[in-house]
């Protein structure tokens, strides 16, 4: 997850996986394995940029690909590296969870050492880019590390789930260990959507302590957190994809092959690689 404050994803990063346990992962990883697939991808290097927990990472490496996860978040990549050792689901024969490389680093500057055959990046962390320019630079980035033909396949929130569904709206879970307030606040005018994020994680206690601590109650440690995000409209991305040298191929509601429609709340772009004469693979 990327672009924000950078104490982001700290405290939340503990309850992350609990508040996201409604996202399809397994169903989204499987799309983008088709995708891959339908585009010459059926093996080999791919990167996860804004990996956070590593939810897809793992589901695709255990269709044998062999995984980076790059994220911001040292927090997140900790879970990520933990989860990997994990089993959530049934591990396929052939997964190559064990060989997942995480790496601390800005999606971007991000450096590789060499080309990898695709990229993809879910969960809107595209998002998090707040300035056209940082956006455009990743697209370079992504071109540059990218094999011949190779493709580029990211999910982004829509104009319309901020204005329609998020914006100035307040989202409240509680959970039998941690509860978390997710207050709204949707800027039409600069296109920004403002999280502010409240959690309550129930504190872990020692065995001396845990006959006092039931009479009194339980204890919860108090997170806050800002997070913003970006709208940005479907022309313009395919935009700042040419710009950044690359080809674009289409657009789509979520991960299917469908077209967006005007309620459409996540789309998902997909580019391909572009030779450019002088290339070379590190960050600009």
């Amino acid at each position: 997850m990327q672009g924000f404050r950078m104490e982001a994803y700290t405290g939340f990063a503990q309850v992350y996986d609990i508040f996201m346990d409604n996202v399809p992962y397994e169903e989204w990883a499987d799309n983008i394995r088709n995708m891959l697939m339908k585009y010459g991808v059926k093996d080999g290097l791919i990167l996860d940029l804004g990996c956070g927990t590593g939810n897809i990472t793992r589901r695709l490496a255990d269709y044998g690909y062999d995984m980076i996860g790059i994220d911001i978040s040292e927090e997140m990549l900790g879970i990520a590296i933990e989860n990997k050792y994990e089993e959530d689901g049934e591990v396929l024969p052939g997964s190559k969870r064990e060989d997942i490389l995480y790496l601390n680093q800005d999606m971007r500057s991000f450096e590789l050492y060499g080309t990898i055959g695709a990229v993809i990046c879910s969960c809107d962390s595209m998002n998090y880019i707040l300035k056209e320019e940082d956006l455009k630079q990743i697209f370079r980035l992504v071109n540059n590390y990218l094999d011949p033909g190779g493709i580029f396949l990211f999910d982004m929130n829509t104009e319309y789930k901020y204005k329609n569904i998020l914006g100035d709206n307040v989202i409240a879970e509680n959970r039998e260990d941690c509860s978390f307030i997710w207050e709204n606040y949707y800027n039409e005018t600069d296109n920004l959507n403002e999280y502010q994020v409240t959690i309550f994680v129930k504190s872990e206690i020692d065995e001396k302590e845990n006959s006092r601590q039931k009479a009194v109650g339980n204890r919860y440690e108090k997170f806050s957190e800002t997070h913003i995000q970006k709208a940005y409209s479907l022309e313009r991305i395919k935009e700042l994809l040419i710009e950044a040298g690359m080809e674009f191929i289409g657009v789509y509601d979520g991960y299917s092959e469908a077209a967006p429609a005007e309620n459409t709340e996540r789309v998902c772009f997909l580019a391909r690689e572009r030779y450019q004469q002088g290339k070379e693979y590190h960050a600009d």
